[in-house]
């Protein structure tokens, strides 16, 4: 039986097993690190009014993402250098994830190729920057669809990327280039509008979804006005997201956004979230307050350090916590999570 322990150590076990300089890059925010550090401690101030005389003797985690179902209410983030963590890289994370029946965001920048991640036979999207020309994406994009990938996630919130603090020789000075971005056409980055799009806008998801054929799921949202022309723009989720803290320092923590941005959303397109979660009832606090479903990023990445046993480990304990807490909170499914908050 689970009693947290072994999730909450995941963290120090990696900074053990890691070399310094990658450790630094996976668990560091951006500037002071404000918006990092502080995510983790708004989901755990949330408080739970559970429900009693209920029948919870079969529990359904299950829910239902862009129209097919994930037998768990979270997802891997998009994160890169997935093969400097551990050499089996995104290969691992996702078999582990294809065995517990959840999808996985695959990083544009991923060190393993997209043939190979989708062979795998995991439900996988795909993760993309916009270039500032447009075009260059196209190789990548028809690789991420003739290998399988079901979605494409845009992040939005990366004009530029933002300044971290290092204190010694950066991540970048250590990591084979080999094990990152192999989906790329060689000389992408030394092609003239290979730099990052500074001027995206609603246009970009129509351009997405009529080159790719796939949903296209916004990533980066916090506000509710954005979150609105993202829907009226016609994408098929809203991903309330700070980038892990990574970008803007002191940016709203994404708990305090998601209530606005489900609001204003109203059920026109789903609403996922990330940023700070680390246990099973942070996955529920997150289903109770109207998440569609929660997507976990540095857990994932601390867990593949020790190998691809860790990361299912890490899926079967979370799935293990919710289980739990969905019983005691009275729930049978996920949408009865919806109104157990307090307050």
């Amino acid at each position: 039986m689970s009693d947290g322990t072994w999730l909450a150590g995941l963290e120090d076990r990696a900074r053990s097993v890691l070399p310094a300089a990658l450790f630094e890059y996976v668990a560091q925010g951006a500037r002071d690190s404000v918006t990092a550090v502080t995510a983790t401690e708004a989901w755990r101030s949330v408080r739970f009014q559970p429900h009693v005389l209920r029948d919870v003797t079969d529990v359904d985690p299950g829910v239902t993402l862009l129209g097919k179902r994930s037998d768990v209410p979270w997802g891997i983030a998009p994160t890169t250098l997935q093969r400097a963590v551990h050499p089996d890289g995104e290969l691992a994370m996702a078999r582990a994830t294809a065995a517990v029946g959840g999808v996985m965001v695959v990083s544009s920048n991923a060190g393993t190729t997209f043939a190979d991640i989708g062979a795998t036979g995991v439900r996988w999207w795909l993760q993309a920057y916009l270039p500032s020309d447009r075009t260059l994406a196209e190789p990548m994009l028809r690789r991420a669809v003739e290998s399988g990938a079901e979605a494409v996630v845009l992040t939005v919130d990366t004009p530029v990327v933002a300044t971290k603090h290092t204190a010694g020789p950066s991540v970048w000075d250590t990591v084979d280039p080999e094990s990152i971005r192999v989906n790329f056409d060689p000389t992408h980055e030394s092609q003239p509008g290979s730099s990052k799009a500074m001027d995206l806008g609603p246009h970009d998801l129509g351009w997405l979804a009529e080159g790719t054929g796939l949903p296209i799921v916004v990533k980066g949202v916090l506000r509710p006005d954005d979150a609105r022309r993202c829907v009226q723009a016609g994408a098929s989720a809203v991903w309330v997201s700070n980038h892990g803290g990574r970008q803007l320092d002191r940016a709203a923590s994404t708990f305090a956004c998601l209530p606005g941005v489900l609001k204003a959303v109203d059920g026109a397109a789903q609403v996922y979230v990330d940023g700070g979660l680390r246990s099973g009832l942070d996955v529920l606090a997150a289903l109770a307050l109207g998440a569609d479903a929660a997507f976990l990023g540095r857990v994932p990445l601390y867990a593949l350090s020790e190998g691809e046993s860790a990361v299912a480990r890490m899926h079967a304990e979370l799935l293990e916590e919710l289980v739990e807490a969905l019983r005691l909170s009275g729930c049978r499914s996920v949408a009865d999570t919806r109104g157990i908050l307090l307050g």
